[in-house]
């Protein structure tokens, strides 16, 4: 095992996610990017973290740490839930054992089919942030949440989402945003507030179609000693799956659910993507990667320490080591992932660096930079029209949000402050 040296200042802050099941899940969703990444480790059966990894994960992390930081482990899949509650207990053992002074926060990503009361009452115990799949009215989550069987979900993750209530448990529930759902904004979040929900993150589906059905990971060639030799990730350019949000209608959809927030639950209710949206209008931290400048900062480790640049870039050409024999934060200060993390704006297209939504979307994240731009340069992100229309729409009323907030009142004060004006009308561009 790696040893730190003390001589060697700590990293910038950066943040790890634990992928303990790798790619294994009791659901069969139609549109997970994270299922096909199972071939990567086609030798070992069930992907599990064994309690030697886990050690050496928390080790680790924490080590890359000072005394005195916060450090939040979070823990996501596949399905980590498959692990067992035991394995979360020993995690929880070891991060108090060696926390030396540093503040231990835990994320745990869930789609609730395993959930009960023994798991939230456990989650409630160490303040665990429970993040629950759920994509709304039970059409639109069954259209693609579906498990292993071909069952539909929806009823299971109800009843995760009372049981995490019930034993007081801080959670969020995050949407995936589907060609089918984007068309009902406001029946997805009236659904949302109607059970409970007050804190929302929701994701756009972008998944790129394969050139053939074969044409993954598992096209990658490896020669003596497992060195790549190539990595074949074919996909049709611009192409998207069936199940891939429309650029204009993921901006609809937001556009839609904020003239309702803006009036109505500014202060009730927490849609990460307004949040994210004012932190970068008001220069402030907490925007989502994808909505920043550069990235890099956000490694996914996987259940046997292989170590990624980041949970969307879970490919050989991304891989940076291995907890065994590579300390975690020389990993993340690598030149490879420091390129990985500067390529984002320097890969910029023109349009995006004349834009003037640029300081909001900043390009969006690099996996979905395939389209062309009006010029025919490559590089620009497939929700281009998307980020446009949101930002350009809520510009006026984060311009007013961050002036009550300066001047010492409450946010919420926006709901009788301002008008809501018509979204855009849909533009090319």
């Amino acid at each position: 095992m790696p040893t730190a040296n003390a001589n060697r200042p700590p990293p910038a802050p950066f943040h790890a996610m634990a992928k303990p099941s790798g790619a294994d899940c009791n659901l069969d969703c139609s549109y997970c990017f994270y299922l096909e990444k199972a071939a990567l480790y086609p030798a070992t059966g069930k992907r599990r973290m064994t309690d030697g990894v886990l050690e050496a994960y928390v080790r680790a992390y924490l080590a890359a740490h000072p005394a005195g930081a916060e450090v939040v482990f979070t823990w996501q899949g596949g399905e980590p839930t498959l692990l067992g509650l035991d394995f979360y207990r020993r995690a929880v053992a070891w991060q108090q054992r060696l926390r030396a002074g540093r503040t231990i926060r835990n994320s745990f990503q869930t789609n609730g089919l395993l959930l009960d009361d023994a798991w939230c009452a456990f989650f409630a115990q160490h303040d665990f942030l429970v993040g629950l799949s759920l994509d709304g009215p039970a059409d639109l989550h069954d259209a693609y949440r579906v498990t292993a069987g071909g069952q539909p979900s929806h009823a299971l993750v109800l009843r995760a989402l009372g049981k995490l209530q019930a034993h007081g448990v801080r959670y969020n529930v995050l949407a995936c945003v589907n060609r089918r759902s984007a068309v009902e904004p406001l029946r997805v979040y009236e659904f949302m507030r109607a059970h409970g929900v007050r804190h929302i993150q929701f994701i756009p589906v972008v998944e790129r179609a394969p050139a053939a059905a074969d044409s993954a990971i598992g096209l990658t060639l490896h020669g003596p000693g497992g060195k790549v030799l190539a990595q074949a990730l074919p996909r049709a350019p611009g192409s998207v799956t069936e199940w891939s949000v429309l650029p204009a209608d993921y901006g609809d959809f937001l556009n839609v659910i904020f003239d309702t927030w803006v009036r109505r639950d500014v202060g009730q209710v927490h849609v990460m993507t307004f949040e994210w949206a004012l932190a970068n209008y008001m220069g402030e931290p907490g925007a989502a990667c994808h909505h920043q400048p550069t990235c890099g900062r956000a490694v996914a480790v996987e259940h046997n320490g292989d170590v990624y640049a980041c949970d969307h870039y879970v490919y050989p050409a991304y891989r940076l080591g291995n907890l065994a024999d590579t300390l975690l934060a020389e990993m993340v200060e690598s030149p490879n992932q420091h390129a990985f993390g500067q390529d984002k704006l320097r890969s910029l297209p023109a349009q995006c660096r004349g834009c003037k939504m640029l300081k909001g979307c900043w390009g969006g994240c690099p996996k979905h930079r395939f389209t062309t731009t009006r010029d025919g340069e490559p590089g620009l992100n497939y929700l281009c029209e998307g980020y446009f229309r949101f930002f350009g729409h809520v510009a006026p009323y984060l311009r007013a949000i961050a002036g009550l907030i300066r001047g010492g009142r409450p946010a919420s004060d926006i709901t009788t402050a301002v008008v809501v004006r018509a979204p855009h009308a849909r533009t090319t561009r």
